[in-house]
């Protein structure tokens, strides 16, 4: 039965109930015959009427605005959102579950896709973190010549490259040959026109660029032509590499081997200090052996102090940088700050020291470098520089000791084989010369 027929069917009994309470009951005598009638059809049209009218309204502001409702329904797509109801009010109850259910199942996807979302944000902004951070610590910087516009772009990069802010750096060709070396100008302006008018699509040049502090920096730019279909070039783009540092390592490891090459004994580690010193810019650096395990004293085999060789000392290991060396077999370097972390030492600022290894695995020595300011990691070479030079400082060492026991054996109170008489002064600190 339909909503409206709901709503009348009460009235609708009520009216019936009055016209036979009307009929059966006594009435006045007056009342009689087709009076009674009359008055029994007058009522009986009233409650028409009123049923009627109760239907009219029911239907306008009950049952169409449900039966609205539900066609909303049917048109959201709800499954069975109806089925098979008694009215109109229990379908849209029925409905109305239906609508609570899908939004109940619509929240839960919209958290797990909010979840998602958010762990796919944090995952792209870890790479965006490493993608920076690479950046940053990467030498390599890109920059575009547009040729038909003549427009010339420097990255970010590249200008922090140079020390400079992205603003603080003007992009045009004439800024950027204004920037290389002018013993370097001629000779990238030559490949650059060389790849223009060829059909070589990449070139490779090293030059050096004018850093933002005053010194040149080595570069070496890789890049490669963009040209039409006709071989008209288009664009030039190239990739800027800061090699100042393997530029560095090549003079060092070439002045250090020319300048030990042949040489062995004490020749040979008085050029080592001495070259090293120069390659690294300090003011102090000695190269020293030692006797017993664990050691608490070493003695310099070549001792470079302030331009110049000093006379070899032996000193005591405790409380100075040289101990750690020794004890934990691997090198140590202080930025800075090692005059406060060792007081004997008060006269420099930073240190550098790598073991030397003996045949046997163990620590014989270990050469130092002392510096009366701040070192940057970029200022000390790679630990395979050194290691070359190490090694050949072992076999050096362990020959001296061999040649030490034969002199000794020979020639108790002596001098070595070699003829050079080695007594070392003993001293506290090796920064008191």
């Amino acid at each position: 039965m339909s909503l409206k027929w709901k709503l009348i069917w009460p009235a609708a009994t009520s009216a019936l109930l009055i016209l036979i309470a009307l009929a059966a009951s006594p009435v006045p005598a007056l009342i009689a015959g087709h009076v009674r009638s009359g008055l029994l059809m007058v009522v009986a049209v009233a409650l028409a009427v009123l049923l009627v009218v109760i239907g009219a309204v029911s239907e306008l502001r009950v049952c169409r605005p449900l039966r609205a409702i539900l066609h909303t329904f049917e048109n959201a797509t709800i499954p069975n959102a109806t089925g098979r109801a008694a009215d109109e009010v229990q379908a849209v109850q029925r409905a109305a579950g239906a609508l609570r259910d899908k939004a109940e199942a619509l929240g839960q996807a919209l958290n797990a896709a909010e979840a998602k979302r958010l762990a796919l944000a944090a995952e792209l902004q870890y790479s965006e973190e490493r993608y920076v951070l690479a950046m940053r610590i990467a030498d390599d910087g890109p920059w575009e010549w547009n040729l038909q516009t003549n427009e010339f772009v420097l990255s970010t990069r590249w200008k922090c490259m140079l020390g400079y802010g992205d603003d603080e750096f003007l992009d045009s060709l004439e800024n950027w040959r204004a920037h290389i070396h002018p013993l370097d100008l001629a000779g990238v302006d030559a490949t650059l026109q060389c790849q223009l008018v060829g059909q070589e699509r990449q070139f490779e040049q090293q030059f050096r660029l004018l850093h933002r502090d005053g010194r040149y920096r080595w570069i070496s730019s890789l890049g490669t032509v963009i040209r039409h279909a006709s071989g008209k070039p288009l664009r030039l783009v190239a990739l800027d590499t800061d090699i100042t540092r393997v530029k560095h390592i090549e003079s060092v490891l070439q002045h250090i081997v020319e300048g030990t090459a042949g040489m062995g004994g004490e020749a040979f580690f008085r050029a080592l200090v001495r070259h090293f010193a120069a390659a690294l810019d300090v003011p102090c650096a000695f190269i020293t052996e030692c006797d017993g395990w664990p050691p608490k004293n070493a003695r310099t085999l070549a001792y470079w102090l302030r331009d110049d060789f000093r006379e070899n000392i032996e000193f005591e290991l405790a409380g100075t940088p040289c101990e750690a060396v020794y004890s934990n077999g691997h090198p140590i370097f202080h930025a800075s700050g090692v005059g406060k972390l060792f007081p004997r030492d008060k006269a420099y600022e930073s240190y550098y020291g790598i073991p030397i290894f003996g045949t046997r695995g163990e620590v014989i020595g270990h050469m130092a470098f002392f510096n009366d300011r701040e070192m940057k990691e970029q200022d000390v070479l790679i630990d395979a520089v050194y290691k070359i030079f190490t090694t050949r400082a072992a076999a050096e060492i362990e020959r001296k000791a061999a040649l030490d026991r034969l002199s000794h054996s020979s020639f108790p109170n002596g001098p070595d084989a070699s003829g050079i008489e080695y007594a070392p002064r003993s001293v506290s600190n090796v920064t008191n010369m």
